[in-house]
């Protein structure tokens, strides 16, 4: 018995390696958006942090922003939470669309 690693890529059938290929290249694609996404939030926290809000439109979009955050955390995967999470977030937006627009 040896202790050199196998290649199954050697192993494998043209379909099969192609599949694995395939699965490999959807991963690291993955991983990049994933990457992407994280580097995304971080810049729009650090302008959500820059300033204080003015407004309270300011206010509220900062909100609903944190509100969907927790909305993906696994807390707030109970039901009763996540209704009380589209109500408030269905809220801001009545408010927000409702606030008479500045020239």
């Amino acid at each position: 018995m040896s202790d050199d690693p196998v290649s199954l890529d050697a192993r494998r059938s043209t379909e099969g390696q192609m599949a694995t290929d395939f699965r490999r290249h959807a991963l690291r694609e993955f991983e990049a958006d994933q990457e992407a996404l994280r580097k995304r939030q971080e810049e729009l926290e650090a302008q959500l942090l820059a300033e204080p809000s003015v407004t309270w439109m300011e206010a509220a979009v900062k909100a609903q922003y944190l509100i969907r955050r927790y909305a993906e955390t696994a807390e707030a995967r109970d039901a009763r939470k996540q209704k009380l999470i589209q109500r408030a977030l269905g809220d801001l937006a009545r408010l927000i669309e409702s606030e008479p627009k500045k020239p």
